[in-house]
C-alpha cells in the first residue's frame, strides 16, 4: 500500500493530490458553508484514498515533502519571481491548514456530511473494474462489502451511494450493490438512454431498478466545458500548464541533493498553457492574477450556460430537470490548478444566477416517484463500454484474477480453513483486492509507467499465492514473514473473509 521508505513515486502521486486537490477542496467547502452559500456537492472518497489519508506514517512524511519543494522554489531565477512566490504562498497555506487540525482530513469531510454540505460516496474497495470480475460474484461482493465496511469505520456512518469504478455497469450488478447496503450510483449517459424501457426524462432524472437501486446519468453538455482541455476551460492560455514541471528541468545531481531519487514531476509548475499548439519549451511564465480572473469569468459563463440549458429542458420536459456533472476529483487542482477557484466561484455566484445545487442523496429524498428501468451495460471510458480495460495490452490479467478468485472462494467456503488460518486469509484477500485495481489495466493500456503496473500486479498475486500455498499445505511459517506482507499492505483492518464465501445457487 505504501513504501517503507519515503520518496517513492507512488508517495509523490498521493502528496501532490493531497496538496493540490483535497486540501483546497476541503477549505473551499468549509468557507462556502460558513458564508451560507449552500455548496451542495457529492464527493466520492474511495477506500484506498481513505486508507492513505488515515496513514500516520504518511502524515509524518508530508511536511518534509513540502519543505523540499519550498527549498526548490527559493532557488528559481528572478524571471519566475511572481509565479514562484504565488506557488510558495499557496503551498504554505495548504500546509498551515493541514497542521491546524493535525492532518485529520477524514473527520473534516465527515463533519461536512453531518452539516449536509456534502454527500460522501464510497467506491469498490480497490477500484476494481467490476464487469471484468463478474465470473465470480463473490469477488464483486468482496469488493463492495469491504468498501462499505472501511467507509463506515473511518467516516462514522455507512455510505448510501457508490461511485462505480469508471462508472462501469453490467446486467445484474444492481443485485450486489443492494446486497452491500448501497442505494444509488452514477452511470454515463448511455447507461440510462439505452436502458429498458428508455427513460421518459432521459438523463435529466434518476431511474430505479427492480432491486431498488437508483441511477443518475452523466450530462455531457454540463461536463464538457470543465472536462475537456481542448474544448473547455482548462485549455485557456492563462491557466497553469500541467506538463511542464521543474522536476524535469533540474539535473539528477540537484534532485539527489534534496533526497529526490530520480527525475519526476514535482508539482512545481511555473508556466502557463500559453496556447494549445505551443511547444512546452516555448510556454510563457505563469501569471497568477490573470489566471484567477479567468477562473472567475469561466464560473460566471458556466452558470449562465447551465441556466439556459435548464430553461430549455423545463419547457420540453414539463418537469424540473436535474443536471449531473461528475468529474475525477483530481481534475480540480491537480490537473486543472485553478479548478478549486472555479468551484469556489460557482458557489459564490450561483445565487445571482438563480441556480440551485443539490446532492444525489437529497435529490432522491425529494423525488417521490422514479421510473422503473434496467440500465444498459456501459462505462464512461473511451468507447463507452469495457474495451479500454480489456484489450491486447491488458487482457492477460483477467485469467489471473479468475484463477486467484476461484482459489480464495474455495478456501473461504471451508469453515475449518477460516478458523485456523484467518490471519493468512485476511492478508490473501487484501493482496487479491490490490491486484484487482483497474488502475493497473488503465496504465498498461495508456502505456505510461507500465513497469510499475506490471510489477505491482505480479507482486500482489505472488504474495497471494504464497499465502494460499501455506494454507493449503498447512505449512509452518515465521510470523515475521507474514508481518512483512501486512506491513507493506496494511489497509482494510476490518476485512471480513466471509464476504468471499461461495454463494449458494
Amino acid at each position: 500500500m505504501r513504501s517503507a521508505d519515503s520518496g517513492s513515486l507512488e508517495e509523490d502521486w498521493f502528496f501532490q493530490a493531497l496538496l493540490e486537490c483535497y486540501l483546497p477542496l476541503l477549505q473551499l467547502l468549509e468557507k462556502a458553508a460558513e458564508k451560507g452559500q449552500s455548496p451542495k456537492i457529492t464527493i466520492g472518497l474511495s477506500p484506498t484514498l481513505l486508507s492513505l489519508l488515515n496513514d500516520k506514517e504518511l502524515s509524518k512524511r508530508f511536511p518534509d515533502w513540502i519543505s523540499t519543494r519550498l527549498k526548490l522554489l527559493e532557488n528559481t531565477s528572478r524571471e519566475f519571481n511572481n509565479a514562484s512566490r504565488y506557488l510558495s504562498e499557496f503551498i504554505k497555506t495548504q500546509l498551515n491548514y493541514w497542521e491546524n487540525f493535525d492532518g485529520e482530513i477524514i473527520s473534516r469531510f465527515a463533519n461536512l456530511q453531518h452539516l449536509n454540505v456534502v454527500d460522501l460516496l464510497t467506491c469498490a474497495a480497490t477500484h476494481g473494474y467490476l464487469p471484468l470480475l463478474r465470473e465470480h460474484p463473490e469477488v464483486i461482493r468482496g469488493q463492495l462489502k469491504t468498501a462499505v465496511t472501511e467507509h463506515s469505520r473511518l467516516l462514522g456512518q455507512p455510505p448510501l451511494g457508490i461511485w462505480l469504478p469508471e462508472c462501469a455497469y453490467y446486467e445484474g450488478l444492481d443485485n450486489w450493490i443492494a446486497d452491500a447496503g448501497l442505494r444509488y450510483a452514477i452511470l454515463d449517459g448511455h447507461g440510462l438512454l439505452h436502458g429498458k424501457p428508455r427513460p421518459r426524462y432521459g438523463i435529466y432524472a434518476p431511474i430505479c431498478t427492480k432491486k431498488g437501486i437508483a441511477f443518475f446519468g452523466r450530462d455531457s453538455e454540463s461536463t464538457l466545458p470543465v472536462w475537456s482541455a481542448k474544448e473547455g476551460y482548462p485549455g485557456d492560455p492563462s491557466y497553469r500548464e500541467f506538463h511542464r514541471d521543474l522536476g524535469w528541468e533540474l539535473s539528477e545531481e540537484e534532485l539527489n541533493d534534496l533526497g529526490i531519487k530520480s527525475k519526476r514531476p514535482l508539482g512545481l509548475k511555473l508556466h502557463s498553457v500559453t496556447g494549445q499548439l505551443v511547444n512546452l519549451e516555448n510556454k510563457s511564465i505563469y501569471n497568477p492574477s490573470e489566471a484567477i480572473a479567468r477562473a472567475k469569468l469561466h464560473a460566471k459563463l458556466y452558470l449562465q450556460d447551465r441556466k439556459s440549458q435548464l430553461h430549455r429542458l423545463e419547457a420540453e420536459m414539463k418537469n424540473n430537470p436535474l443536471l449531473v456533472a461528475p468529474f475525477d476529483a483530481e481534475l480540480f487542482g491537480h490537473w486543472w490548478f485553478e479548478g478549486p477557484i472555479f468551484l469556489s466561484e460557482l458557489f459564490k455566484q450561483a445565487k445571482q444566477e438563480n441556480i440551485n445545487f443539490t446532492s444525489l442523496r437529497d435529490k432522491l429524498s425529494g423525488t417521490p416517484q422514479i421510473q422503473l428501468c434496467e440500465p444498459s451495460p456501459s462505462s464512461w471510458g473511451q468507447g463507452g463500454y469495457h474495451h479500454y480495460w480489456l484489450n491486447e495490452s491488458n487482457a492477460w490479467i483477467v485469467p489471473e484474477w479468475n484463477r486467484a478468485s476461484k482459489a480464495i472462494i474455495e478456501i473461504c467456503s471451508q469453515d475449518s480453513n477460516v478458523k485456523s488460518h484467518l490471519r493468512l486469509l485476511n492478508q490473501a484477500a487484501r493482496e487479491l483486492l490490490l491486484a484487482q485495481s483497474s488502475d493497473w489495466s488503465f496504465i498498461l493500456r495508456a502505456g505510461t509507467t507500465t513497469d510499475i503496473a506490471k510489477n505491482r500486479i505480479h507482486k500482489h498475486l505472488n504474495h497471494f499465492w504464497d499465502l494460499i500455498q501455506v494454507i493449503k499445505k498447512n505449512k509452518k511459517y515465521k510470523i515475521s514473514w507474514l508481518e512483512k506482507f501486512e506491513s507493506e499492505n496494511n489497509l482494510f483492518p476490518m476485512i471480513r473473509i466471509g464476504d468471499w464465501k461461495k454463494i449458494k445457487s
